[in-house]
């Protein structure tokens, strides 16, 4: 194990520190600063190497987190990348951007702040890419099956990676003009920056993998012809389709979803001239929804140099720690200051926007809101509290409501369950045989780490129906959720 008596020695939880505000809303670089070796080494040897690693439940993708703890403690950094390879194709994303629900399972945390799992997960990537410890792994003989995997985020990626090293040839299609899904337009660089997904897809093509940026499915070639072309069809498009406000003065210009603005953003950040720019600059920006999206605009409308940023939530402010309701090893809810918040700008909660009004061109120039209250267990405005909020863009990110479906549907007969996701059985096939499901087109809006995990088990499935019988790991089922209690 790392050291026996680390969690007693270091008690207290160390990360890399951000960089300064005033100096980072001037560029688009990654928030945090260089890490220190040394304090990565202190906040992997707190790991105790539990008899039962709870960390291991609470990560989807079942990361040997002791081991390379214990690697990464001892110096041994190449071993390290190596275990962790071993169950996560693309640490340096989930090192980055997920929400660690590894490090609420952690035994450490019932009494000590957990260990910094997600820092030292990326800390090894990092180091490993830096040293030339990432190789390729090209099949060693071609079965001569053809794969079609449909979308190029994080749930496309690890099925093509996975089946492409099976010896499958594998084409990735992505409707973009850049492959890499919402981690190349949805995530702003400062959370990210894009030499990451460029390593690890110049990765990818070295192992065979094909990619084919520029084609939309259903469009370009029909859902039908792509499954008579190859053998089997991996659908990872996502769950695209963004959750609505319908309410009076939602049609005025200056009113957007939260991803029309992002994608534009990343465009401009990749050197892409963008006709008609939706921008913050000089604005009264209004942010509806207090999740991770909601945090990216909040980011990107600082650097774009916004005249003030407010972010408005519907439900209560979370609280700050554990409460009785969500004991250890439950995933708690709390409350979180990202690296946006910091960054300035108003945040409230219990809101309730009851009307956008508009101006005589049919501009957005303020909200009026009012303040939440629960009536048999519904969120409704409260009567008699209505006030009205500047703003000159209005950005929503309500979260999504499922993926495309009416191309996937009307060219091959997909159904839907109730939810608006594409249906599949615990193989990840649709009643489509052949064609298989993997990632936020099947399981909804999720996290990246569940991404990842169900393309490599979407990609494990693929596996033994083209061959009956597949070497490749982690055959997650579609129901699996995180641990509750």
């Amino acid at each position: 194990m790392a050291d026996p008596k680390g969690f007693l020695k270091v008690r207290e939880r160390e990360l890399p520190p951000r960089r300064p505000v005033p100096v980072r809303i001037m560029d688009w670089k990654e928030v945090y600063e260089q890490g220190d070796p040394s304090q990565v080494r202190r906040q992997a040897g707190r790991c105790m190497d539990c008899g039962i690693p709870f960390c291991h439940q609470g990560c989807p993708l079942g990361n040997l987190i002791p081991e390379w703890n214990d690697l990464m403690w001892r110096g041994e950094g190449r071993q390290a990348i190596e275990r962790l390879h071993a169950t996560n194709n693309f640490p340096e994303f989930t090192g980055r951007l997920c929400p660690a629900p590894c490090e609420s399972a952690c035994v450490l945390g019932i009494n000590q702040p957990a260990v910094t799992i997600k820092q030292v997960e990326v800390s090894i990537i990092d180091q490993a890419f830096q040293n030339g410890w990432v190789d390729s792994h090209p099949p060693e003989r071609l079965t001569g099956k053809t794969v079609a995997v449909v979308g190029s985020g994080p749930a496309g990626l690890a099925a093509a990676q996975q089946l492409t090293r099976a010896g499958h040839t594998v084409a990735v299609y992505e409707r973009d003009d850049r492959i890499g899904g919402l981690l190349r337009y949805g995530i702003p660089d400062f959370k990210m920056e894009k030499r990451h997904l460029d390593q690890r897809l110049r990765q990818m093509q070295d192992e065979g993998t094909r990619f084919r940026a520029g084609v939309n499915i259903g469009v370009d070639i029909s859902w039908a012809d792509l499954r008579s072309r190859y053998d089997a069809v991996v659908v990872a498009t996502g769950a695209l389709v963004p959750r609505d406000l319908p309410i009076p003065g939602r049609d005025l210009s200056g009113v957007h979803f939260a991803m029309e603005y992002l994608v534009q953003a990343n465009k401009v950040g990749a050197g892409d001239s963008v006709p008609s720019q939706i921008t913050a600059e000089d604005k009264h920006v209004v942010v509806l929804g207090g999740g991770d999206t909601g945090a990216d605009c909040i980011g990107t409308a600082h650097r774009q140099g916004a005249a003030s940023v407010t972010n408005l939530a519907i439900g209560r402010q979370p609280a700050s720690d554990r409460t009785d309701a969500q004991p250890w090893p439950m995933t708690p809810t709390l409350f979180e200051v990202a690296s946006a918040h910091e960054e300035g700008g108003d945040r409230e909660f219990l809101v309730s926007t009851v009307e956008f009004i508009g101006n005589d061109a049919g501009e957005v120039v303020a909200l009026r809101v009012a303040e939440t209250e629960f009536v048999d267990g519904r969120r409704v405005p409260k009567s008699g509290t209505e006030r009205e909020i500047p703003a000159d863009l209005v950005l929503l990110a309500l979260g999504f409501t499922g993926p495309e479906s009416e191309d996937l549907s009307s060219q091959l007969g997909v159904p839907f369950d109730g939810r608006g996701n594409v249906q599949r059985d615990g193989d990840y096939q649709t009643s489509e045989p052949g064609v298989f499901v993997a990632g936020d087109a099947g399981r909804g809006q999720s996290l990246i780490v569940w991404a990842i995990a169900e393309g490599r088990a979407a990609a494990s499935a693929v596996d033994r129906y083209l061959e009956g019988e597949t070497s490749l790991p982690f055959p997650v089922r579609p129901t699996d959720r995180p641990i509750s209690l």
